[in-house]
């Protein structure tokens, strides 16, 4: 009973290979053992020497050599090979681990995914496909598992990149007594039906986009608060620094009817004066007359203002007209015409 109890671990690679494993240390501390094995049945049986032993720590572990049948019947000696410390009997075909799957193929419709492979030449009806998938924002894969050897999947997101990868698997109790898959074939990576190299590329495009919407924002935003600075300046310009008025508006027919030339304009402002004190001299003698007994009420109490108004001045709104008061100089008189005024006092007259 002892004999059969010893655990070991049994692999037969796609009915070609088969690789027997034994725990050496534990089982046999101090004794480095020998493996020997045949495929034979009856009485006749030929045992074959362990071809490649597979070593822990330079202690014999297990053993690798070729598949030649069903039947399998394995012993473990001690080094001499005078005793044996492990025998077991066993079906080679019920411990096969298949090879990865081969030419595996996408086939893209719509959202639905079609992933094939070609068929293995022997035990189809042991095998079943397994396809695995997860995109960027899945922690955990999705599986999925269909009859030798096809599989199909709906529902995948155009806009999303997917991680695909299939393996094959033996049916488990039917064909295998232990359940061995194939390894996983290479890794595949897809969004909406386009071969990626990795989803990362996914991602930099997306950070890419990010980034620039980000820089847009940021240059959008900097001109807006300098568009909003300059218009502040500006307005606190005006209050601080008000603008100067631009004598071309006040001295219209300087510039428009002279071109700026300031003798000729004075020439002209000189006989408009002269002809304008012709035309208000009569008016403002009138005027002189009818304030006189004022004048004489005013110098008995003192010197006073007196007030000229130019009627016609002020009606025609003839800047012209504050040079008539300034040619006719009387004491202490105050004229106004125009929205203008002008304090004359003797000699002297002031605009206000």
């Amino acid at each position: 009973g002892w004999k059969g109890a010893i655990n070991t671990t049994i692999i037969n690679f796609n009915n070609e290979k088969m690789q027997i494993i034994w725990a050496a240390r534990e089982l046999f501390p101090r004794e480095n053992v020998s493996f020997s094995y045949t495929f034979d049945e009856g009485k006749h049986k030929v045992w074959k020497l362990c071809p490649t032993y597979l070593l822990d720590q330079d202690y014999n572990s297990g053993c690798l050599f070729k598949t030649e049948g069903p039947t399998l019947a394995i012993s473990i000696r001690n080094s001499n090979g005078s005793e044996e410390l492990f025998s077991k009997r066993l079906k080679s075909d019920f411990y096969i681990k298949p090879n990865r799957p081969e030419n595996v193929t996408f086939f893209w419709k719509e959202d639905t995914v079609t992933v094939s492979s070609n068929k293995p030449e022997r035990a189809v009806k042991c095998l079943i496909l397994e396809l695995q998938y997860k995109s960027k924002f899945d922690k955990e894969w999705q599986s999925r598992t269909s009859k030798c050897c096809s599989v199909g999947e709906q529902g995948f997101d155009p806009r999303k990149c997917y991680s695909f990868r299939v393996r094959l698997k033996r049916l488990v109790p039917y064909c295998n007594v232990v359940h061995y898959s194939s390894d996983w074939e290479a890794e595949t990576f897809w969004m909406n039906g386009t071969l990626l190299d990795s989803c990362d590329d996914d991602k930099k495009s997306l950070s890419n986009t990010v980034i620039i919407l980000s820089c847009l924002l940021a240059v959008l935003l900097v001109m807006l608060i300098l568009l909003i600075l300059l218009c502040k300046w500006q307005r606190l310009q005006k209050s601080v620094m008000p603008a100067i008025p631009d004598p071309k508006y006040i001295f219209a027919d300087l510039f428009n009817d002279h071109n700026g030339n300031f003798q000729e304009w004075i020439d002209k402002t000189d006989q408009a004066v002269v002809q304008t004190k012709l035309e208000y001299e009569e008016e403002c003698i009138i005027e002189a007359e009818s304030h006189q007994e004022d004048e004489k009420s005013s110098d008995k109490q003192g010197p006073q203002e007196k007030i000229f108004t130019f009627s016609g001045a002020a009606e025609s709104n003839d800047p012209k007209a504050a040079q008539i008061a300034c040619l006719m100089p009387t004491s202490n008189t105050r004229a106004s015409f125009a929205g203008f005024q002008i304090l004359m006092n003797d000699d002297m007259y002031v605009m206000l």
